[in-house]
């Protein structure tokens, strides 16, 4: 057998001055997760719910003013949030017990902005206690978001946050006449009075819903007062106290993957170099802990140059809605993700050694609706179809991968580097699945491939990089008796503690819907994302893939067999397209795209800036203003930063149009934050030279989540002039912009 490491195994290792770039890659290899890291990576599918005041304003962010009797849930049923959640094979629940508007969910003793207040069973409602119940009976572990951000705190005149109160010596949880705890352990801290009020909040939650398994703190902050600054050393510990197998997310455990789309980095290393915790590095960076990064003698982290002081062990979690924002809005508009985009996220993010976070908002009754349930259902039932069984079980293959013995495994030696499996009999294969010790090494692995027995000869048929908790490999359906792992580089003796090989049962792939700039309509199928090519051209499929015919409609129905059938682009002036690919009995997902109208003859009639300058009409900047119009995301209208004026883009139609809604595309390639609109108002002219207003909109998290938003009026106009002005950009930015603009008809 290969030498072990002589460094010990730790949740982390110290970074020293003197360090060799071989010493900092032994000590990188030898950091392992704690043991609540290691049973949270091993959950693996978590649900989250975001439930509030804005399930019923239709607000992304709140502004902390909401009256708490607008939350009105008719007929809450978190019985039926657990069982779709636990047949969708999810482990655990998080519940945004408070989001940034500061309304509580369960009976706290701290405030009266939250359930107390609201219609919700006369006011003795507690969403928290039925969750816990519901999740009980599925066998569901539960975890809490608190945000740190409080804008009715912030917003109230005896409001805390902000308030500029002294630090000094509190004691958590403060005294409540009445109401005392169970729980009578108490903690001394240094602390304000908004502190003091968020750590007695967390305490009620550690300890009177728990046991807690995920404590969860947004960084997103809609805005801020009075320089208010966390104790975050303390909640830490007392969270470490009071639930001591919690992760903390946004904290020294669970790191955000740096996107709220469901993406996973290709290569996720979970030993990374930081300074203190993970809140501290910049989590949206392509490379977070290759040898590169952690070689550097200076790191690069939020803006700031420092010396990395130790290599640490933080586990990606992949944070993403089922639906089209965090909180339920409607079931008209707001898209639903379709199985197929789910699974797909799934086998990405629990196969790409991260943790899926997927969040799934109540409706206004207080249930999930059908097309939610229905998405959700189906994944599990492909979970379990291609995962509930290991096409390798009896295979001969070592020992140590095959045992479902977490404590034993085959390593890597100097003339070791690979190993096969020789199956019982041939096998319709197209997933593959490997995992590291990492309980005991650490992940090690940075390069490895597979191959398969074809025509008598080894051919490669799929490659990763960084494997960790698990990879799952995925590449088109070959038939094979014998398979070889390949670990072609590793950080000292690598390990592989568990492989599997499954079948996933190949369904029509779903299809596009994109217009170009002359505004015809094209529907394709979307190629698969395996990135595999075969060295040769030996590897054929394993079948022939039976043809496939693709329908769609354009007047709201769904499309079937007998809907007409797509053979080449159409013009089209806006509206909404659906479509589906068909097989024999089979269909694909329903893909859905609302285009606005066509902007063939739209042009620009004034603009505050573009770039340069100052105010033109119809002048050098309409040009580039105009990029907002070009069917174009990667170009953009931007704004000059200081505009004497106000910010605006104003444009002619062409002729009269009948509109129902405004789309906003941010732009791309900027800084994060750079150039949204947040806030805006619409006018109206009739000669595009006299305004009035028509509408304000508001677009919530849009720095975390730079999407394409669409406002809805609340009821159609018809104007041949619009005018977007700015009223609010994110994080104060100077300067605002578009990559593009659309009106639906």
């Amino acid at each position: 057998m290969p030498l072990m490491a002589e460094i010990a195994p730790a949740n982390f290792q110290q970074i020293e001055p003197g360090d060799s770039p071989e010493s900092i890659l032994e000590k990188a290899a030898n950091v392992v997760p704690s043991a609540r890291q290691l049973a949270y990576q091993q959950r693996e599918f978590s649900g989250f719910i975001h439930f509030g005041p804005n399930t019923f304003t239709g607000r992304e962010w709140g502004t902390g003013k909401e009256d708490p009797q607008v939350f009105n849930p008719t007929d809450l049923d978190t019985d039926q949030w657990c069982d779709t959640m636990a047949r969708a094979g999810m482990k655990m629940v998080v519940i945004t017990v408070k989001h940034h508007d500061g309304f509580v969910l369960w009976q706290s003793r701290y405030t009266q902005h939250g359930v107390m207040s609201s219609p919700l069973e006369e006011g003795n409602g507690d969403i928290l206690r039925d969750l816990v119940k519901s999740c009980r009976a599925q066998g569901l572990k539960i975890g809490v978001y608190l945000s740190p951000a409080d804008l009715y705190q912030m917003e109230s005149p005896a409001g805390l946050y902000g308030n500029l109160s002294s630090y000094s010596e509190r004691t958590i949880p403060k005294p409540v006449a009445g109401r005392p705890f169970a729980d009578t352990r108490t903690f001394k801290v240094q602390a304000d009075d908004y502190n003091e009020y968020f750590m007695s909040q967390l305490f009620e939650l550690l300890t009177e819903y728990g046991p807690i398994h995920e404590v969860w703190f947004d960084g997103a902050h809609p805005k801020k007062k009075g320089g208010q600054t966390y104790i975050r050393d303390d909640w830490y510990s007392m969270i470490r106290e009071l639930a001591p197998e919690a992760v903390i997310f946004g904290g020294p455990d669970v790191r955000w993957v740096g996107n709220e789309s469901g993406d996973i980095r290709a290569t996720e290393w979970s030993v990374i170099p930081m300074q203190a915790g993970a809140e501290n590095i910049d989590r949206t960076a392509e490379d977070l802990g290759s040898r590169q990064r952690l070689y550097d003698k200076e790191y690069k982290a939020l803006g700031e140059m420092y010396q990395p002081k130790r290599l640490a062990y933080t586990v990606a979690e992949v944070d993403t809605s089922i639906r089209h924002g965090w909180f339920f809005r409607d079931d008209t508009h707001q898209q639903v993700r379709s199985a197929d985009d789910v699974f797909d996220i799934y086998e990405r993010s629990v196969g790409g050694n991260g943790v899926l976070l997927l969040n799934i908002p109540p409706n206004t009754r207080g249930h999930f609706s059908k097309r939610d349930v229905d998405s959700l259902l189906e994944v599990g039932a492909r979970i379990r179809e291609t995962y509930g069984s290991n096409l390798l079980e009896g295979a001969r293959a070592p020992a140590a991968v095959l045992d479902a013995d977490d404590t034993s495994f085959w390593q890597t030696g100097d003339d070791q580097r690979s190993f096969e499996m020789v199956l019982g009999a041939a096998q319709l294969i197209n997933r593959f699945m490997l995992q590291e010790a990492i309980a005991t090494h650490g992940q090690r692995i940075e390069e490895h491939a597979l191959d398969a027995w074809v025509s008598g000869q080894w051919q490669q048929v799929a490659q990763g990089t960084t494997v960790g908790y698990k990879k799952i490999l995925r590449f088109p359906s070959i038939t094979t008796d014998k398979l070889r792992l390949r670990i072609t580089q590793s950080r000292l003796q690598a390990t592989v503690m568990s492989v599997s090989a499954h079948y996933y049962r190949e369904r029509p792939p779903p299809v596009s819907i994109t217009r170009g700039g002359r505004g015809k309509v094209e529907i394709a199928l979307v190629k698969h994302r395996f990135g595999w090519k075969p060295r040769k051209n030996l590897l054929k499929p394993a079948k022939k893939p039976p043809e496939m015919h693709i329908h769609y409609t354009t007047d709201g129905s769904d499309p079937t067999t007998n809907s007409p059938l797509y053979k080449a682009p159409f013009e089209y002036n806006g509206g909404t397209v659906k479509a589906r690919a068909f097989w024999d009995e089979s269909a694909s997902a329903l893909s859905v795209h609302t285009f606005g109208i066509t902007k063939k003859h739209w042009k620009v009639v004034a603009v505050s800036s573009a770039q340069k300058g100052s105010w033109y009409k119809l002048g050098r900047d309409s040009r580039v203003a105009s990029r907002a119009l070009d069917n174009n995301p990667d170009t953009l209208w931007q704004t000059t930063a200081g505009d004497p004026l106000e910010q605006f883009l104003a444009i002619d139609l062409g002729k009269i149009q009948t509109l129902s809604a405004f789309v906003y595309t941010p732009p791309r390639g900027l800084s994060p934050g750079e150039g949204l609109i947040i806030s805006g108002q619409l006018q109206l002219s009739d000669d595009g030279e006299n305004w009035r207003d028509l509408e304000a909109f508001e677009f919530g998290n849009l720095v975390n989540d730079p999407s394409q938003r669409t406002h809805y009026f609340e009821k159609s106009v018809k104007t041949r002039y619009i005018k977007l002005v700015r009223t609010e950009a994110a994080l104060g930015e100077l300067t605002v912009g578009a990559a593009e603009i659309g009106f639906i008809p």
